[in-house]
């Protein structure tokens, strides 16, 4: 080492190339030049940390090589080792190269000079090592998958247009036209597409219209396939999926020849005529209307002084049955009990009214449209003396001479809106064409795609790709945001808000939503995951919205928002500005406002439990949870002696923890109504005897639900026999003798009572003990009701009859509870504000319908034997008087409320305190009113689908297409049996053939 040379101007740049060693050599050397003792500095330590390892010769090394050779460092790579194109090769040149495509200098590692010992290391004969070396096998993705794929997305892309995808897919469809497999699966997930995401038909549309310009075989099968669909559909009384397909076919009338959809439309609506004209109450007319409407603004995209002639005449037409007020559109409305001078928080017009006159306001606009993308308007024309692309036959479409209504009952539809009346227009107005025509869509995305919730939910997030590009602002915008942009004239629709207000419209649609109410709530949670920050503030100002104007609401909605509310908050950690409702804290808890509070806490105790409800309230609400509503397992109030038969019941509540027989009880259960007897000879023995059974079932079964089922089974035969008025007394030690001497042995006692009576004490003991968790009482008498130990019209007796809630006269003397049976006598209609009791008698009535629709659903089973049809026209007609009769039983209940007319109402309006009497009896008056019109809704419903026309009208239905379905299969056979035929005949030709040329081999033979 003596004998080199060292430049002592070797930059730190320079030993970021070095090794240690060589590193410390040139440390040394400058050291010894400059007479400094410091040891090597700690940056050229870092810059060439770690030995170097031997590499082999490459363009690289050889550049490395002739730095060394300039600085006078000593190199480890002989230069005959050098690449031969390198030995001859100028430095500047390779180090040119190497500043462009080598590897970086220092290893990585930010430029420090750190070395990578797993670098991959050069060989010799690295350029064709590197030729040899083992690829990745590359993935080709099949055509199918692929432009399946790409359909799925069209309109989803945020830097492609959607024009670019729909040429995208129509070139690989043409491409691969010859695929089987590919074209197969597009023809059917064409299909599929349409009736699942409305919002893309314009789209695929627009696929399809490209194709038809290079393969017009494909449009050809489309448009067949597509009216097949549509006249299935029309058979079935699939009208949503009928009214998707004609869209689609709508706008494919560009390659189509004469009228396209219009003459469709007229058969529809001749039909619609024709229905009203018989009933003017019929709905199926009115669903076709709708469907007329709602496709004219597709079939005007191919615009046409022709079309635009036969729209003007068809809203002509339309408008009769548009504007014609429907018996059955009060009974919808989410808003009916406004009062005169009240500004209405929504429309109380029809849809298809709405619509009707939209689409008149339109014709005015040339047919603007201006919220439907235009995706064709740049398809080039056909050169001179070329033809241009292959018009096609518009598919036909046969309206049946009775057409079916379909699987669910149809009703008018009124537009329900959350945000129509705010300040700033962030949703279209009623009186915009957009309005119906973005609802529509959503709506039918929101029903169709109800078995994935998460990809609803991404579809109404992404709502903005699917329309012209200006109709929404974008996402999250803030109202100082919109603000400014109302103030230059632009639109400040949110997207947000538009698909927030399309699933509150179907959570409150009348009479009943197409799906369980829970689809709706997870929905809008996972809206809210999806987008937290754009949907939280719509969500919020939609809880208010429905909160100002919860005193005039439809009151089964008022309870459907409250389920709502509850459910929400329970998924995001139950926060809730709760300090903007503490006004209504201290009002009567018969005002609709405070009601709802107390409903919705009670509803967040049952998702979670009272203590930490109690910590995200503010303190003035912690006087609506009970101390009792932190327990658990509630007190069994036969533990003191000063209750009457606390003996007796903790006697029972014994037998029943050792699981006793059924004949152990009688001794206990008898020793109560015999002491009843003596204490009071009229009243009912039966039913201090009850309640204290039912309690110590109670207090056993608390610890869970499966617990309490457990006691009801076991007892269950006791309890049948008391809710029948008969209790078996224990048998009595003595005999008799008659006259010839024989001893008969002693019969054993039965005491009577009202078993009606009975029931509904079992009704009130269970809730007297559940009193501070009314939603578990609840669950226990549904559970009652399904081992028919009570009846429905007990159940509704208790809930709203005030002389029957409380059948003891002396309830402290015999065991009932004193507090309960004061409220239930001297405050009338207060039941009717708490929300348990709705839910009880709702879900009782809705057992009691259930039933009764599931027989007629039977009865219309084609493959009913012939002999069970009078069994189950016995059973519909006795279920149906019962059904009938338990909705009159509520309906007369509430209605004495209503009118004032019920016992002890007007009684209480003498009260001391006259102002607050008559306040509080106009409350029960308006809680007698909602309830009224909820059950009054129901028993119209029900009528409209298991009454006697209905049924009649079903079974002709049923019939006439099982005749249909015959007559197909008939046809079917038939052909199948030609084709037989004909094989058969072929087959014999060529064995006679065959037959023959062998004999004629043998004769040649």
């Amino acid at each position: 080492m003596e004998d080199i040379q060292f430049d002592t101007n070797v930059t730190f740049q320079d030993f970021q190339l070095l090794s240690l060693h060589e590193a410390k050599s040139v440390a040394e050397s400058n050291r010894e030049l400059s007479g400094a003792k410091d040891d090597v500095p700690a940056q050229i330590r870092l810059a060439a940390r770690g030995p170097r390892q031997p590499t082999s010769p490459s363009r690289a090394n050889y550049a490395q090589a002739l730095h060394y050779k300039k600085h006078g460092i000593p190199s480890r790579i002989h230069p005959s080792s050098y690449p031969q194109d390198c030995q001859s090769t100028g430095g500047h040149a390779i180090m040119a190269d190497v500043e462009t495509g080598g590897r970086r200098q220092g290893g990585g590692h930010g430029g420090r000079g750190r070395f990578n010992p797993r670098k991959r290391r050069f060989r010799e004969d690295d350029d064709d090592h590197h030729e040899r070396r083992p690829q990745r096998r590359k993935y080709q993705e099949p055509l199918a998958q692929k432009v399946r794929r790409e359909l799925l997305q069209i309109a989803e892309s945020q830097t492609r247009t959607p024009e670019d995808d729909a040429r995208n897919i129509a070139t690989l469809v043409v491409e691969g036209i010859d695929d089987s497999e590919m074209i197969t699966s597009f023809y059917e997930l064409v299909l599929q597409l349409i009736l699942e995401q409305p919002f893309k038909i314009p789209f695929v549309a627009v696929v399809i219209i490209y194709a038809n310009q290079q393969k017009p075989v494909i449009a050809e099968e489309i448009l067949a396939r597509a009216g097949q669909k549509a006249q299935q559909c029309v058979g079935s009384g699939s009208w949503r999926e009928f009214k998707l397909v004609l869209r689609f076919l709508a706008c494919l009338q560009r390659i189509c020849d004469g009228n396209g959809v219009f003459p469709i439309l007229d058969e529809l609506f001749n039909k619609a005529a024709e229905l009203q004209e018989a009933s003017a109450d019929d709905a199926v007319g009115l669903e076709l209307v709708k469907i007329i409407l709602l496709t004219i603004p597709y079939a005007l995209q191919e615009r046409s002084p022709e079309f635009e002639a036969r729209t003007l005449e068809l809203l002509e037409k339309t408008e009769i049955i548009a504007d014609a007020p429907h018996a059955l559109l009060s009974l919808v409305d989410p808003y009916p009990a406004v009062p005169e001078g009240v500004e209405r928080p929504t429309s109380a017009s029809s849809v298809i009214s709405i619509l009707q006159k939209q689409l008149q306001r339109e014709s005015g606009n040339n047919w603007e449209f201006a919220c439907i993308p235009r995706l064709v308007q740049n398809v080039a024309p056909a050169p001179d003396g070329e033809s241009g692309p292959k018009k096609h036959i518009f598919p036909t479409v046969v309206i049946p001479e009775t057409v079916s209504p379909g699987p669910r009952p149809l009703f008018p539809e009124i537009y329900f809106s959350l945000y129509a009346t705010q300040e700033l227009e962030t949703v279209p107005p009623i009186t915009d064409i957009a309005s119906t025509i973005l609802r529509d869509a959503l709506v039918d995305t929101i029903n169709t795609l109800d078995y994935n919730r998460v990809a609803t939910a991404k579809c109404l997030i992404d709502l903005d790709c699917y329309w012209a590009e200006g109709t929404f602002v974008g996402r999250g915008r803030q109202f100082d945001v919109l603000r400014e942009l109302a103030s230059e004239g632009k639109r400040t629709w949110k997207p947000e808000d538009m698909a927030v207000d399309a699933v509150f419209s179907q959570l409150f649609l009348l009479p009943t939503p197409e799906h369980r109410l829970i689809y709706f709530h997870s929905v809008i949670t996972e809206c809210c995951k999806v987008a937290p920050a754009a949907v939280a503030p719509s969500l919020g100002r939609a809880i208010r919205f429905l909160y100002r104007n919860i005193d005039y609401m439809d009151l089964e909605l008022v309870y459907r928002f409250l389920d709502w509310f509850a459910h929400h908050l329970s998924n995001f950690e139950f926060r809730w500005k709760w300090t903007e409702w503490t006004d209504n804290v201290e009002k009567s808890n018969l005002h609709p406002k405070k009601a709802f509070v107390v409903g919705a806490i009670d509803k967040e105790i049952r998702l979670s439990f009272a203590k930490r409800i109690r910590e995200t309230l503010p303190p003035i609400y912690h006087s609506l949870i009970s101390k009792g509503k932190e327990s658990d397992t509630p007190d069994f109030k036969y533990v003191s002696d000063q209750i009457p038969y606390a003996t007796e019941a903790r006697e029972m509540h014994g037998l029943l923890r050792t699981k006793a027989p059924d004949a152990a009880f009688a001794n206990a259960l008898t020793s109560i109504a015999r002491a009843s007897l003596e204490h009071s000879p009229t009243a009912d023995p039966l039913l201090p005897a009850t309640d204290a059974f039912v309690t110590a079932i109670c207090f056993l079964g608390s610890k869970s639900l499966s617990h309490v089922l457990s006691c009801i089974d076991r007892c269950k035969e006791r309890l049948l026999a008391l809710g029948r008025g008969q209790l078996v007394a224990s048998k009595p030690d003595t005999t008799t003798e008659n006259g010839d001497n024989d001893i008969l042995e002693a019969q054993p006692e039965t005491i009577t009572g009202d078993g009606a009576a009975v029931k509904r004490q079992i009704v009130q003991s269970v809730f007297s003990y559940w009193r501070d968790h009314p939603g578990i009482a609840v669950s226990i008498v549904d559970k009652l009701l399904n081992y028919t130990i009570l009846t429905p019209l007990a159940v509704i007796e208790w809930a709203l009859l005030p002389s029957t809630a409380a059948p003891l006269s002396d309830g402290a003397a015999d065991g009932a509870d004193t507090n309960a049976t004061a409220t239930a006598t001297t405050d009338v209609g207060a039941k009717l504000a708490e929300a348990h009791v709705f839910e009880m008698v709702s879900a009782t009535v809705g057992k009691v319908t259930g039933r009764v629709r599931q027989i007629v659903a039977a009865r219309h089973r084609g493959d009913l034997p012939a002999e069970h049809v009078p069994i189950l026209d016995e059973t519909l007609e006795r279920e149906r008087a019962d059904m009938r009769a338990l909705l009159a039983a509520v309906r007369d209940a509430v209605g004495g409320v209503a009118s004032g007319a019920a016992d002890g109402m007007v009684d209480d309006e003498g009260g001391e305190d006259g102002g607050a009497a008559v306040e509080g009896q106009k409350l029960r008056r308006e809680w007698g009113h909602r309830w009224a019109r909820v059950f009054e809704r129901k028993a119209v419903v029900e009528e409209g689908v298991v009454g006697e026309v209905a049924v009649q009208m079903a079974a002709e239905a049923a019939r006439k297409a099982a005749e249909e379905a015959k007559t197909k299969a008939e046809e079917m056979k038939e052909g199948d049996r030609g084709k037989d035929e004909v094989a058969m005949e072929d087959a014999n030709g060529a064995a006679e053939a065959h037959e023959g040329a062998l004999n004629g081999e043998v004769e040649i033979s």
